[in-house]
This record gives structure tokens, C-alpha cells and sequence, in this order.
């Protein structure tokens, strides 16, 4: 593997799923892989989980790992071509990738939507420009529109805990005090379709996600509709897609609490962090046994170890 953006990245699903799992058994199995090897950890917007999981992963194969954070200790970056540089940017991205190419075997990469250009976000400019630049594999640490480690990890999890061959997952949206991006529901849904469970997404009207992440899911704008016999619930909130960038609604009535919980099949909750208790999801939830989002968290180190490992076997 020499690329890992999203699902269409991953030949085998089911194997890097099993891989994953087996390397929670035996952490330190591959070690000897990693050795020598470096693994640059470029972030242009904040993290904790990524940073974390994906660094104690390296690790566990035996790499070095070298953290920058683009957005505090960087040059601003042009990534526009063919331009005379008289402004405020210092480094272009061409100079900027190849040289973190050069020091680093592995390079993962975070940059987030502005929110305020669907066009130019949804093209995943800065992440494609690193892709093309920097000469060695790449790893999305969440992009404009994706974040596929955090659905690895999620689909690990529904794996592990699931008791029916295909058990119904829903996705809700949440309410929030400002505009999401779309990238972890988007993921989550790409994932969920190619893991060919009974999908179901949920939100109020006008958050519709771009047609090309929603696939082959149910979609219903009645919440306790979608909740019912539910094994899963993954609750999540972004901003429009169609009016993009905005909220639409106050979100009232949407938060999932323990009330709401009783539509469904005893379901695991899930979410990907951090979260606005008591606005997206309830204390008594967060708090309580169908809680799943530490065991969502604990699975981010095995997504991304299955990740790197695979990139260390390949090179």
C-alpha cells in the first residue's frame, strides 16, 4: 500500500480488518519492520487521538516518529502554481512535501476544510499536493472530505462487538455550536457501505451528504425512525453539504439520550471524539454501558498500525 485516503485504498477490507485485530493480540510482532524507518506526522489543524494512535503504532512496529505541527511551527504554505510568491505565503508545498519526503519513509498528513469553498475543499488540494510531491506512501490523518483511519477503527469495533452477520448501524446526525466538516460522516458511510451492513443515515433536512458517500444507505429525516432495532448508532454532527458550510438547525430533539435508546437493540453508541456532552450526546450515555467510544479510541492505535504495517511490507 502506498496510499491510504479512504476505502478505495484498501484492497482487502476484510483482511486489513483481521490484520488489525491481531496485531491488538501481539502488539510488537512486526518491530523489526519499522526499524531505521521514520514516520513524519504533519499536522495543519489540532489532534489528539490521530496524533497519539497513529505515533504509539509507529512505534509498536519500530519506527521513529518526527511531529510537526504545520499550523504553529511551519512556514504558510502557497500550494498554488506558477504564481510570484510577493504575499504572505514563505514555502511552497512542491519544496515543502519533498523535503519531508526526504527525511521521512512514511508521511501522514491532516488538513482540514475551510468551509467556505465546497469546490475547493471537496478537490483535497493540500492533501493531493503532498500525495504528489513528497515521493513516499502517504496516510490521511482526516482530509477535507475523509477520515479513514478513524473509520477503520470504527468498523473494527462493530466487528468485534457485532452478533449478527449484518447488524443495523445508523447514523445520526447531532447538534453543535459551529459548522463541522462532513469528512468523518462522509468516511463512515463509505466504509459502512463497502462493509455491507443494514445502513441507515439520519438528519434533519438540508444535511443531506454528497450522494457519492451516501451510496447505497437508507436515508430518513425521522430520527426514532432510523433507531429502531438499531445494533449500532454512530452520532455525529456536520454542517450542510448543499448550503455548504452552514447550520440549518438548532438541532433540537436530535440529541440521543437513554430515552431514545430504548428504539433500539441495546445498541452500542458510538462516537469519534471529542464530544459536546449533553449537545451531541447525553452524560447518562457517555457515562453509561453502550458507550462505545473508548473502545473506538483504543481501536485507532490497531487501524493505524495495520495501516503502516501494510506501507513497511510494501516499500
Amino acid at each position: 500500500m502506498k496510499l491510504f485516503s479512504s476505502v478505495k485504498d484498501v484492497t482487502d477490507v476484510n483482511q486489513l480488518v483481521s490484520e488489525a485485530i491481531q496485531l491488538k493480540a501481539n502488539p510488537f510482532a512486526d518491530e523489526h519492520l519499522g526499524k531505521h524507518k521514520t514516520l513524519g506526522l504533519i499536522f495543519l489543524n489540532p489532534s489528539l487521538r490521530t496524533r497519539l494512535s497513529t505515533q504509539k503504532a509507529a512505534m509498536n512496529l519500530g519506527m521513529q516518529v518526527m511531529v510537526m505541527n504545520m499550523d504553529k511551527e511551519g512556514w504558510a504554505l502557497e500550494t498554488q502554481d506558477g504564481i510570484i510568491m510577493n504575499g504572505t505565503t514563505v514555502e511552497h508545498i512542491r519544496e515543502a512535501a519533498g523535503v519531508m519526503g526526504e527525511y521521512c519513509d512514511i508521511i501522514g498528513i491532516r488538513s482540514f476544510p475551510g468551509l467556505k469553498d465546497r469546490d475547493e475543499d471537496y478537490s483535497e488540494l493540500i492533501f493531493n499536493k503532498f500525495v504528489q510531491f513528497c515521493g513516499v506512501p502517504v496516510v490521511s490523518l482526516e482530509s477535507a472530505t475523509r477520515h479513514p483511519l478513524q473509520s477503520l477503527a470504527d468498523l473494527i469495533t462493530i466487528e468485534e462487538l457485532k452478533t449478527t452477520a449484518k447488524p443495523r448501524v445508523v447514523l445520526t446526525w447531532a447538534p453543535h455550536v459551529k459548522p463541522l466538516p462532513q469528512a468523518v460522516a462522509n468516511s463512515f458511510a463509505e466504509w459502512m457501505n463497502k462493509a455491507d451492513y443494514d445502513f441507515v443515515i439520519t438528519h434533519p433536512a438540508g444535511y443531506d451528504l454528497a450522494p457519492e458517500f451516501v451510496g447505497n444507505a437508507v436515508v430518513t429525516n425521522n430520527q426514532d425512525e432510523a433507531l429502531a432495532g438499531a445494533d449500532f448508532v454512530y452520532v455525529k454532527n456536520w454542517s450542510s453539504y448543499q448550503d455548504y458550510g452552514k447550520i440549518l438547525s438548532d438541532g433540537e430533539g436530535w440529541m440521543m439520550t437513554n430515552e431514545k435508546l430504548k428504539l433500539t437493540n441495546n445498541a452500542g453508541v458510538m462516537h469519534c471524539l471529542p464530544v459536546r456532552r449533553g449537545l451531541e450526546l447525553s452524560h447518562e450515555i457517555l457515562d453509561g454501558p453502550n458507550s462505545l467510544v473508548l473502545n473506538q479510541a483504543n481501536n485507532r492505535v490497531w487501524a493505524a498500525q495495520a495501516v503502516i504495517k501494510s506501507m513497511l511490507k510494501g516499500s
